[in-house]
């Protein structure tokens, strides 16, 4: 049935030159269309199709599913300070009472206190526990995260990834990624 899916429904999953994807949260995957131009434009290898085909008037070709880069990017050591970077070295809860919603930053030396933002004084912390907080410090509160907060590296930040399989997984991508999952048949 995979010749009649929307175009739009079928990513190519990204790996470096060494075989191993670009990254694991957000995985690393791009549209059909940079995936055709990639592939016209001699920047990546082809590892596995799907069944769909495109077509135009002068080239026809299967829609990769799998493809890899034909230059290696080096991965970057240390990752770069974001909001998104810092939930995800929490796992997306909150470090005062495991909540994964409405999810906040938390300044453990509050920035009234001279508290900077940075890795290692900011939490992941729910909104109500935030606010429960407010201004004060941890002595103050009587709030202390279960985690000290540190700065991650890209491999941290890559396991911590790993626990948060994506939606869409094409059987073709199983021979790169390690989630323990199964997938539906």
């Amino acid at each position: 049935m995979e010749s009649t899916v929307p175009l739009e429904q079928c990513p190519a999953l990204v790996l470096n030159s060494d075989f191993r994807p670009l990254s694991h949260y957000p995985l690393s995957i791009w549209c059909w269309q940079d995936t055709v131009k990639a592939v016209v434009l001699g920047r990546v290898n082809i590892v596995s199709n799907y069944s769909r085909q495109i077509r135009s008037p002068s080239f026809e070709m299967h829609l990769p599913s799998v493809i890899s880069l034909k230059s290696y990017i080096k991965p970057n050591r240390n990752p770069i300070f974001s909001r998104f970077n810092v939930f995800l070295r929490d796992k997306f809860k909150c470090q005062y009472c495991s909540s994964s919603k409405d999810l906040t930053f938390d300044h453990l030396i509050p920035r009234s206190h001279g508290g900077e933002t940075t890795w290692e004084n900011i939490v992941t912390a729910c909104s109500p526990c935030n606010v429960k907080k407010g201004g004060k410090t941890q002595s103050e509160s009587g709030m202390k995260p279960f985690n000290i907060p540190k700065i991650p590296t890209m491999m941290d930040l890559d396991k911590c990834g790993r626990s948060f399989p994506p939606n869409f997984l094409h059987e073709s991508w199983m021979d790169f990624l390690y989630w323990d999952i199964q997938l539906e048949k």
